[in-house]
C-alpha cells in the first residue's frame, strides 16, 4: 500500500516543479487518480507526458503497490 503523500513525493522527485493532485479511488491505497501539471511536459505529447509520470512511479507499480493509475497531465 502506498499513501497519496508517497505518490506525490515520488512524482516530485522526478518532476520538482509539478503541481500534483492525488485521489485514492477505492480507499485501499492501490487505485489512484493523479493529476500532474508540469512545465517539463511542454512540447511533449500525451504519451511522453504519461511515460514521465510512470517512470517516477515505476517501482511502486512493478511491485503492484499501485495496482491501477488514472492519469491526467498538462502544462501550466
Amino acid at each position: 500500500m502506498v499513501t497519496p503523500q508517497q505518490v506525490e513525493e515520488m512524482i516530485k522527485a522526478k518532476l520538482p516543479d509539478a503541481q500534483i493532485e492525488v485521489q485514492d479511488l477505492t480507499g485501499g491505497g492501490d487505485h489512484y487518480q493523479v493529476t500532474v501539471v508540469s512545465s517539463q511536459f511542454a512540447g511533449k505529447g500525451l504519451v511522453k507526458q504519461h511515460q514521465l509520470v510512470y517512470g517516477a512511479l515505476q517501482e511502486a507499480m512493478s511491485t503492484e503497490a499501485i495496482h491501477a493509475l488514472a492519469l491526467k497531465t498538462s502544462t501550466p
